[in-house]
């Protein structure tokens, strides 16, 4: 009689052990896929903005070639009276 109690005891012990792992497995899945989403959309965030940042300099690079810059030549800097 003694015997089936602790095994019993034990039985019961290991059941609430798994129920544990069992609940913290699932809570950790469900941080990685809430990491997941966010880090999803950091990245798209980072390539709209890298290409917008590269739109913009094609932009420039194009009214460059354009409208040269005006050149100075070899003259010092400008003096106030």
């Amino acid at each position: 009689m003694y015997v089936i109690f602790v095994v019993a005891i034990a039985l019961v012990a290991g059941l609430l052990f798994l129920l544990d792992r069992a609940l913290k497995a699932v809570q950790q899945g469900r941080r990685r896929r809430a990491a997941g989403v966010r880090l999803a959309a950091a990245a798209a965030l980072a390539e709209q903005a890298a290409r917008q940042r590269r739109a913009a300099a094609d932009a420039s690079a194009a009214l460059t070639t354009v409208l040269p810059a005006i050149q100075q030549g070899e003259q010092g800097p400008r003096r106030v009276p």
